[in-house]
């Protein structure tokens, strides 16, 4: 009964640990979360950029792998090369090495109970008082006094080694030298990680079980060594079934970890020593922890920085491992799709993965945009319209519904979270862009019909109708294209009054297109040709309708975004 009640409060202070982190970084991440997208945009700098990009993110997101599922999305989106990608990884493993200092420098050398509780207290403050209004801040002060109660409770609830001389006795064994038991301890670290799925939980109970005399430094430092293995299975889940790109992205991760340990493991006894030096002291107590911070950072700072000037070529190699494959042009959402794979992690920070999402609604804009052009071809000449034309319409519209499912299902996801309020509002906007679209496309389509019907019953426009109609579609053109440009851009009230003038041209087209059809009825021209004209022209018109929803859905976007950006600037 005393191993299970060790083990129960083992557990449990890991757990108020690991909780005492997440509420921490998720306020952390709540408040910066708008600064966050943006630092995202520099992504597309060089290398070094790019790595301290990752570094940062992993830093907030306190788990790389988080960092690398979200990476996997923005790459299966093709907003980031394969080099691109490969430098953010690099930083992600720098900045994972955080939780081993916090561990290491509060957890066995600092007396933090006396800090633990007025932290709570004081976050309970600006958590619940209306009159701060900083409710996000109160959350990281209370997960700054949770992660202190957690350590307190882990250095404490690690039972005397000692009381289990078997246990002692098989470690003593496996403590020699050779090469085989430091890959069983590899092992072990990989599967921890694997488990507990997150790289810093198994950092954690690897730092305190070696502070409390169950593993030694030798052995501490293989099983970190396998947890930079362990934490690559996460993204490489992520990227079965995504792009290429995405694949690459993951095979790259598991490659640089794997390939990090592979060198360690030549030189495990001198760096050790090299620790040794570094850090005075002998490696035992509160020295054993720092020790392993040491080695856990000059790991992947070392391995960061000789993979750093060889991206290129490494990216190269990974292309090659990873060759392209014949994909058809029109590929099922599910095989596209990467909002799926972040769905399990969007709990983290919803308002950091709403930015995701608005990366798949400019895709479902360029798609629907595709679907527009097909529809303005035929329109103008029925006689185009045949079967894989047509085939290639309603592929296009299913895509666009599966693509507005999955962002609503997404987005109906977050809302189930503890939203701010401008994170709420962003919810709202989005879905109603991705409704507009759809609506776009199910018109789009519907025009593709009415020129299949005309073609099918031999109904043609005369040369001036057909040059009516062309002019009055290219309107239309022009608003769906300022849409599309805009969803990836700020929408000033220049640019929304823009809008309001492009939405006035496409209704006065549509008045005057059906002006002169009516004209031509009162001559007893060809009644169904004109009737078909109107109807055409009806379509039109609710696709500029349509846009310009899209574009005050937009508008309101950018205010919540500015009012962010404003109060993070603030505080």
């Amino acid at each position: 009964m005393d191993v299970i009640a060790d083990f129960l409060r083992l557990a449990g202070s890991l757990g108020l640990f690991l909780y005492g982190m997440r509420v921490m970084s998720d306020g952390l991440q709540r408040t910066a979360g708008e600064r966050l997208q943006r630092i995202l945009d520099f992504m597309a700098g060089n290398r070094v950029v790019a790595m301290l990009t990752g570094f940062l993110i992993t830093a907030m997101l306190q788990s790389s792998s988080a960092t690398t599922v979200l990476l996997v999305g923005f790459v299966n989106a093709g907003l980031l090369s394969l080099v691109q990608a490969v430098g953010v990884i690099l930083g992600a493993n720098v900045g994972t090495t955080l939780t081993g200092w916090i561990v290491a420098l509060l957890g066995f050398t600092v007396d933090i109970s006396g800090a633990a509780l007025p932290a709570i207290a004081l976050g309970a403050i600006f958590y619940f008082v209306r009159r701060f209004k900083r409710p996000e801040l109160g959350r990281t002060i209370i997960g700054f006094g949770l992660l202190f109660l957690g350590l307190m409770f882990l250095g404490d609830s690690v039972p005397d080694a000692e009381e289990y001389p078997r246990f002692l006795e098989f470690t003593a064994a496996m403590a020699g030298p050779g090469l085989f038991r430091v890959l069983v301890f590899v092992g072990i670290g990989t599967l921890l990680t694997v488990m507990l799925q997150s790289s810093s939980a198994a950092m954690a109970v690897t730092i305190t079980m070696a502070y409390a005399g169950w593993i030694d430094y030798r052995m501490a430092a293989a099983i970190i060594l396998g947890e930079n293995i362990g934490t690559t299975i996460t993204a490489t889940l992520a990227a079965l079934g995504g792009s290429v790109t995405a694949r690459r992205t993951a095979r790259a991760h598991v490659m640089f970890n794997l390939v990090g340990v592979l060198w360690m493991l030549a030189v495990f006894e001198p760096a050790l020593r090299l620790v040794d030096i570094i850090v005075p002291g002998a490696a035992v107590d509160a020295s054993l922890a720092t020790h392993l911070a040491v080695f856990h950072s000059m790991f992947n700072i070392a391995n960061a920085l000789l993979f750093l000037g060889f991206t290129p070529r490494f990216a190269a190699l990974v292309e090659r491992l990873v060759p392209d494959r014949p994909e058809p042009d029109l590929m099922p959402i599910e095989s596209t799709s990467v909002l799926r794979h972040l769905e399990d992690y969007m709990h983290r920070s919803p308002g950091l993965y709403l930015y995701q999402v608005r990366n798949e609604v400019s895709r479902m804009a360029n798609q629907t945009g595709e679907l527009y052009d097909l529809a303005a071809r035929l329109v103008v000449d029925p006689s185009q319209t045949d079967e894989t034309r047509m085939r290639e319409a309603e592929q296009l519209e299913e895509l666009i519904d599966r693509m507005r499912e999955e962002i609503s299902h997404f987005l109906a996801a977050c809302s189930s979270e503890d939203l701010s309020l401008e994170t709420a509002e962003a919810v709202t906007n989005l879905l109603r862009i991705t409704q507009e679209l759809e609506r776009i496309a199910d018109s789009s389509y519907n025009l593709c019909r009415l020129a299949e019907r005309a073609r099918r019953k031999d109904r043609s426009f005369s040369r001036s109708e057909t040059e009516e109609l062309r002019e009055y579609v290219e309107v239309v053109a022009r608003f769906l294209r300022f849409t599309q440009r805009n969803l990836n851009e700020i929408l000033t009230p220049e640019e929304l009054e823009a809008a309001r003038s492009n939405e006035a041209a496409v209704d006065n087209g549509r008045a005057s297109l059906k002006r002169r059809a009516r004209k031509r009825l009162e001559k007893h021209k060809d009644v169904r040709s004109e009737l078909l004209l109107i109807d055409i022209a009806g379509h039109l018109e609710h696709i500029g309708d349509f846009c310009m929803n899209i574009a005050e859905a937009h508008a309101g976007l950018e205010k919540q975004s500015r009012g962010a950006l404003a109060r993070s600037g603030d505080r």
